[in-house]
């Protein structure tokens, strides 16, 4: 069933979890990732990032993508990742999508607010939802091309205090040390700084490059007010071994459902993965009342 990321994220932020959200580039991936989900009665992110978008457009993402959404039996939202263009982002609002991120982390804070307004003002008027980035998510050595423009500058808490207020987004993304397309996880990220941007910023955190980030640290970010992770590089990764390894053991096989099928239960466990690390269904909300990481639900 198709969800609004606004309703995911608040109720995460409730119940002291977080959604993961993964990037997803085929009807495999995504079958396999929203499978995993059904299994677990779980919600759910299906997003598409640049490269995908300009490969399929933004009307046969939804097509392909909004079908797997919509015919599951968990929510499931359809989300689009890293948008730098105000008009883009509307038209895949129009589209279909349930939810879009307006990038603007690469202008300053008042052009970043003028348009992202833009988007949210569009986005809300006709049900979807919006996040936005204050400081800015670099990319890894490996990870980027095409996107060498992209710095790296950390979220201030008052810049994203008043980024959230006055661009009225749905999801705030921070920048506290991760770094999108790193292959293995780093020394991790600056946890007193999520702390004192939860402290001022009223709606639920997200944070990219989830796959550079150690799984202990993914735990404690999941119970603070970090409801939404973006995993790419880490299912690509799985996809990748996985699809080797079927080519390399069954070397006459041909078929496209065949080989699949051997793939798609890898790319599944990988997902699981990251279910089991943000949203363990037997601990119950932690409120974490002295720094403001958790509210109670309303």
């Amino acid at each position: 069933m198709r969800a609004s990321l606004k309703d995911l994220l608040d109720d995460a932020l409730a119940g002291g979890y977080a959604v993961p959200c993964f990037n997803v580039f085929g009807h495999e991936d995504a079958r396999a990732v929203v499978d995993e989900a059904e299994s677990r009665g779980a919600p759910v992110i299906l997003a598409t990032n640049r490269e995908m978008t300009e490969f399929l457009g933004v009307e046969g993402a939804v097509a392909l993508f909004g079908h797997v959404a919509a015919i599951a039996s968990t929510p499931v939202c359809l989300h689009l990742d890293h948008c730098y263009d105000v008009a883009l982002a509307c038209r895949a609002v129009d589209a279909g999508y349930d939810s879009v991120m307006y990038d603007g982390s690469q202008l300053s804070l008042a052009d970043n607010v003028r348009d992202t307004r833009q988007v949210v003002d569009h986005a809300h008027a006709r049900g979807a939802s919006v996040e936005g980035e204050i400081g800015s998510v670099g990319y890894s050595d490996t990870g980027n091309r095409g996107r060498e423009h992209i710095r790296f500058e950390l979220t201030e808490p008052d810049q994203a205090q008043a980024f959230a207020q006055r661009s009225g987004v749905d999801a705030v993304a921070v920048s506290i040390g991760n770094v999108h397309r790193l292959e293995n996880p780093t020394g991790g990220v600056d946890l007193d700084r999520v702390r004192a941007i939860a402290a001022v910023v009223d709606q639920p955190l997200v944070v990219h490059g989830t796959s550079g980030i150690p799984e202990d640290q993914l735990r404690v970010l999941s119970r603070m007010a970090v409801c939404k992770f973006n995993i790419g590089t880490a299912l690509r990764q799985r996809f990748g071994q996985a699809l080797r390894a079927t080519l390399a053991e069954h070397p006459d096989e041909y078929d496209r459902l065949a080989i699949f099928g051997h793939v798609m239960p890898a790319m599944r466990q990988e997902a699981g993965r990251f279910f089991d690390l943000l949203m363990p269904s037997a601990e119950p909300a932690i409120d974490h009342a002295s720094d403001r990481t958790r509210r109670p639900a309303s």
